[in-house]
């Protein structure tokens, strides 16, 4: 397997968590955003979508969406258990996961795509030019922030976020958080004792001090 990355952006650095909470080695090659390379011919032949992670299983055959990588490698390895040890485990999981994608992270993504200068024509991925729309900026904010208060609400009595036990769905929600702060500069409120206890929490978590 080959991993196609850009480690510091937040769809790949969810896998690379996951790897490192996994204990497993992938190799990995480095697509440079920045530099444009995720748009060029070479990669387009290996994920039309012209998105990391992509994944390049032995048999030429390529996964491009993080969950679905992940999902990959818990069949694989299913121990530690991180989508869940039982049937209701894993539906807790994946559909907290569900609610953090699209309530965090695609509230962050659609405030920093629609504001910043790097992502001007780039509002949405791929190839054909998007135009940014500034109102959609002020309300990917505004939603992120609903969801810290939801966040802040549902660890009010579990330790995670799917219940007892950690998974995906707490490392989603990790890096929303990170991806906020210097997407579109917004930190977490000092009042939200419980998303503050959690963050923390993961943030000594082997796995995720050795990727930082």
């Amino acid at each position: 397997m080959k991993l196609y990355t850009y480690p510091a952006a937040p769809s790949p650095r969810r896998v690379h968590l996951f790897l490192a909470e996994k204990g497993l080695e992938i190799e990995q090659v480095v697509i440079d955003l920045a530099d444009g390379e995720h748009l060029r011919p070479e990669f387009a032949a290996i994920n039309p979508a012209l998105t990391v992670p992509a994944l390049v299983l032995d048999d030429g055959s390529c996964l491009a969406e993080s969950v679905a990588i992940c999902e990959y490698l818990e069949s694989l390895h299913p121990d530690p258990a991180l989508i869940g040890s039982s049937p209701i485990e894993r539906a807790q999981a994946i559909e907290r996961n569900h609610w953090v994608e699209w309530n965090g992270l695609m509230a962050v993504m659609e405030g920093f795509r629609n504001r910043s200068r790097a992502m001007t024509d780039h509002a949405i991925t791929g190839s054909r030019p998007v135009k940014q729309i500034p109102e959609l900026a002020e309300r990917g904010i505004q939603r992120y922030q609903w969801f810290l208060e939801d966040l802040d609400t549902l660890l009010t009595d579990q330790e995670y976020l799917a219940g007892e036990n950690f998974s995906m769905a707490d490392i989603t929600a990790f890096v929303v958080i990170e991806f906020a702060a210097w997407g579109i500069r917004q930190t977490m409120p000092e009042n939200m004792a419980h998303v503050q206890r959690w963050y923390r929490q993961l943030g000594l978590r082997p796995a995720f001090t050795s990727t930082r």
